[in-house]
């Protein structure tokens, strides 16, 4: 995968970081807590990440259809591997959409469809910045109910989502967040 913008770079990194803080939480969380259910109607822990998989294989779908889509995953029956597995090949495929779309190399990705309904937008750092927050609102929930549900997290792990350096080097990058920048 060619990037060759520094912006480019630094999507696919963070995307990377990003999903590293969701493996860490399917590890960390007590088996349990995967199908306890929520008071209300408020999905599973297992049924949040599935969603979160299936979002994304929606975005490449829409928006880069040239890549391989990866397989949608079934939230009644998604065991934690297979949801960690699916995020994996999900992360990869939504770091390339990323790299052909702010990397520099004239892809094939020229406006991010978030949905069907939804404008298409032209790439930019917003395409990046959605997908985020997507996923830290979803973050959230989990860690919410994890501890509603009587399974609270580690302290260390959810204090290690903001541990970027570490993050980092977790997924094989040198350096840490912002370096090279100025080489550009």
């Amino acid at each position: 995968m060619e990037v060759r913008t520094q912006l480019g770079r630094a999507a696919v990194q963070i995307f990377g970081a990003n999903d590293r803080i969701n493996q860490i939480l399917i590890e960390q969380l007590d088996p349990a807590a995967w199908r306890a259910k929520p008071p209300g109607k408020t999905r599973t822990i297992a049924a949040i990440f599935t969603h979160m998989h299936n979002v994304r294989t929606k975005w490449v779908r829409l928006t880069a259809p040239h890549l391989k889509v990866p397989r949608q995953l079934n939230r009644a029956n998604c065991t934690p591997r297979q949801a960690r597995a699916g995020l994996a090949e999900s992360a990869a495929r939504c770091a390339e959409m990323l790299a052909e779309a702010l990397g520099g190399t004239r892809g094939r990705v020229e406006k991010f469809l978030r949905d069907g309904w939804a404008r298409p937008w032209p790439v930019g750092p917003e395409m990046l910045c959605y997908m985020l927050s997507h996923e830290a609102h979803h973050r959230g929930q989990v860690c919410m109910l994890a501890h509603q549900l009587g399974f609270p997290l580690p302290a260390e792990v959810a204090s290690g989502m903001w541990n970027w350096e570490k993050l980092w080097k977790e997924c094989g990058w040198p350096g840490g967040p912002g370096d090279g920048w100025a080489g550009g």
